[in-house]
């Protein structure tokens, strides 16, 4: 849903701030598909480097989990069981289980209940960006479409009311998704929506006059 968003944020308004300034339809056109790359590939960028970073802090944590389990088993046993007992299980019970995980597979024991990372948590760099981009490209789909089917003289009015429309929905069905209440999502999505594609419909008229 965010990824969408942007992306329809991002596209509506550059589009909108190009019209604004009296630009041929091709050119906006042109402007729309490369914010739509640029947006994607930035998205894709971004959450590759910052999923890598959790990635390599997680092997990180795993390696010194491995060597501390190879010094002192005994060690590691009382803290896996301390963190169970934190959680209201009794000593006894909170040891035997401990040790029952631990003969199973100590690391994959600690790096679930210690550390907080499993199959499911694990960073994986490459799908995150994969999935940015993917979301980002969605929502700014629908924005730079109108420019195709929009009359160049209703461009601005009808890319606004639309990218609204479609802001307010993703916002709706995130907030009931989520079981958030849908009436604040859509409204704080929607406005700021329209508050950027206000900024550059006037920052484009603003220049398409100055030049």
């Amino acid at each position: 849903m965010l990824g969408a968003n942007d992306g329809i944020v991002s596209t509506a308004s550059l589009i909108i701030g190009v019209a604004a300034a009296a630009a041929k339809p091709s050119d906006i056109l042109i402007a729309g598909t490369a914010g739509l790359v640029a947006g994607a590939m930035s998205m894709a960028a971004g959450e590759y480097v910052s999923v890598s970073s959790q990635s390599d802090t997680e092997k990180a944590e795993l390696a010194r989990e491995r060597a501390e389990l190879v010094g002192d088993v005994d060690a590691e046993i009382d803290e896996l069981a301390a963190i169970y007992v934190a959680r209201g299980v009794d000593r006894t019970t909170a040891d035997a289980v401990a040790r029952q995980l631990m003969s199973k597979d100590a690391l994959a024991a600690h790096a679930h209940d210690e550390l907080g990372i499993s199959d499911m948590t694990v960073a994986r760099p490459i799908q995150a960006a994969l999935t940015s981009a993917a979301t980002f490209s969605a929502g700014a789909v629908l924005p730079l479409a109108l420019v195709v089917f929009a009359p160049a003289g209703l461009l601005i009015v009808i890319e606004a009311i639309a990218s609204l429309l479609f802001l307010a929905l993703l916002g709706a069905v995130g907030a009931r998704t989520g079981g958030a209440p849908v009436w604040v999502a859509t409204i704080r999505v929607t406005f700021w929506g329209a508050l950027a594609m206000a900024l550059t419909a006037g920052i484009g008229r603003l220049v398409g006059t100055a030049v």
